[in-house]
């Protein structure tokens, strides 16, 4: 247990004493870009500058696919004994575990969120994602198919060579270990391109997985801005595979980028419009519960956060009175270092104004803010948003439609279990979606007719490694967590021999 400072001035003391890497990770060592340019972070927790990180462009992303191909090709790790890999891995999440607090001070710094998530979530997750892979190295098995007397046909799995891995900001660590685990278990090298708001904690990864054992070249960190550091990485010639977590707009682009390269694999993970369905006989209690957690949780940066309730119109009023009360009482906006604090800042004064924003055209389109709804903490200098309800609003306006990314809960009712069927499928989206009821016939009526990745019943946001995620629709495609995320960073090839 780490011996937690109490207060916010210790947290800030601690911070304040970090020795920060801003340098990209290539080929087993921290370098400059080749050019020398770098881009300063500014803090989202009160506006100022903390630190400056590479600013790599194509040239740097070559040395970084060049660096992974040679690695790859020498099949140092490749063919490692499942064994070592496991060995490795295993020791790879540990020294997560050990250097937690410096990873979760960073993520915090960099993006907002409140420490005691980053502490207790961000970073456990990321090590047991790396663990969770790592145990499985030596459980993978080829197959004989099933042939007559005269054939054998193995069918043998191998792994595509060099995989680029373009996370998001709002959980960078647990979004690359969800990346890098099964990649790299799977015997490929890899190019992690975290987003510019959120470089510093993937960056320490580097250091991490080249003490635990990961060859050089296997793990390439490539920190940069989308257009000059994961546009040439999705282009890049020698580049198999494309596992991008984004938006749905930038996803699109990954498949035109594939397609005008060298075909290279893609799997997407994008946006989300998720919604929760209140029926009449719900525990309006539970149910309001979960939907506050989960659209304020990391202040509704999440991509299936549970940003549109479809609400009986019988229990519509109530339940938004009890969503509104459940934030007040569990979920505190505040300074991401205060002990008591559950929602922190926005990303960066960008995301803020585009929230904000989508706050003021929903009060034109003829919702009403219910709850919350303007910036707050303003005197910090930071980016913070009140947690905020869009009542009575009809699922064709932008804000039932469009992704917010941010702590905004749109309410839109509805008469019918027919009717909510169709508006729940209403949208570009199919990520995520929960079911409140009593009526377990009704629950498996709507969780069948529901087009989505994962829909919980009578809770949201519960999750394993063991299960599969990803979504339906323009949600994306592919699969990270469990077994299953493996295959895409596999090839099978038939090895067919006849005994005549």
């Amino acid at each position: 247990m780490l011996d937690r400072p109490p207060t916010r001035e210790g947290w800030i003391a601690r911070a304040a004493a970090l020795t920060i890497e801003g340098r990209a990770f290539i080929g087993g060592a921290y370098v400059d870009a080749l050019d020398g340019a770098t881009f300063a972070r500014v803090s989202p927790i009160d506006g100022k500058v903390f630190a400056h990180v590479a600013d790599c462009g194509e040239a740097d992303v070559d040395r970084a696919v060049r660096a992974a191909r040679a690695a790859f090709d020498s099949g140092v790790w490749r063919d490692a004994d499942p064994q070592r890999k496991k060995a490795v891995l295993l020791r790879f999440a540990s020294l997560i575990r050990e250097n937690a607090e410096e990873l979760a001070l960073l993520e915090t710094l960099d993006v907002g969120k409140v420490i005691a998530n980053t502490l207790d979530v961000d970073v456990p997750f990321c090590a047991n994602c790396i663990q969770y892979y790592g145990e499985l190295a030596d459980k993978l098995t080829d197959e004989i198919a099933p042939l007559g007397r005269e054939d054998v046909a193995m069918v043998r799995r191998e792994p595509l060579g060099v995989v680029g891995a373009i996370v998001p900001w709002n959980y960078p660590l647990i979004i690359a270990a969800w990346k890098i685990g099964p990649a790299l278990v799977a015997g490929n090298s890899v190019v992690l391109k975290p987003a510019e708001q959120s470089p510093l904690a993937s960056l320490v990864l580097g250091r991490l997985a080249r003490q635990a054992g990961l060859p050089d070249g296997v793990l390439n960190i490539v920190p940069g801005f989308g257009e000059k550091a994961g546009k040439p990485l999705a282009l890049h010639p020698d580049v198999d595979m494309i596992a991008f977590t984004g938006s749905t707009e930038v996803g699109k682009l990954m498949m035109v980028y594939a397609g005008s390269s060298n075909m290279k694999r893609v799997a997407l993970e994008c946006g989300g419009k998720s919604p929760h369905v209140v029926m009449a006989d719900a525990d309006l209690d539970a149910a309001a519960e979960a939907i506050a957690w989960g659209i304020y949780y990391n202040q509704g940066e999440t991509c299936h956060a549970g940003s549109r309730v479809l609400a009986h119109a019988s229990i519509r009023a109530a339940l938004v009175e009890k969503i509104a009360a459940a934030q007040r009482a569990q979920i505190p906006l505040g300074h991401p270092f205060d002990r008591e604090a559950q929602l922190g800042a926005m990303v960066d004064e960008r995301q803020m104004q585009r929230v904000l924003g989508y706050i003021e055209l929903g009060v034109k389109e003829g919702a009403r803010i219910a709850h919350g709804g303007a910036r707050a903490l303003a005197e910090t200098g930071g980016f913070y948003i009140e947690p905020t309800i869009l009542d009575g609003a009809v699922n064709s306006m932008r804000i039932a439609q469009e992704e917010i990314f941010g702590p905004v809960v749109v309410i839109v009712p509805f008469e019918t279990e027919a009717e909510a069927v169709g508006l729940a499928n209403d949208t570009i989206y199919g990520l995520a979606a929960a079911v409140w009821t009593r009526d377990m016939n009704a629950a498996h009526r709507l969780t069948r007719a529901i087009r989505a990745g994962t829909v919980w019943v009578n809770t949201y946001d519960r999750s394993s490694l063991a299960t599969p995620f990803g979504g339906f629709k323009q949600s994306g495609f592919g699969r990270d967590r469990s077994p299953h995320a493996i295959d895409k960073y596999m090839d099978f090839k038939t090895i067919w021999t006849s005994y005549r």
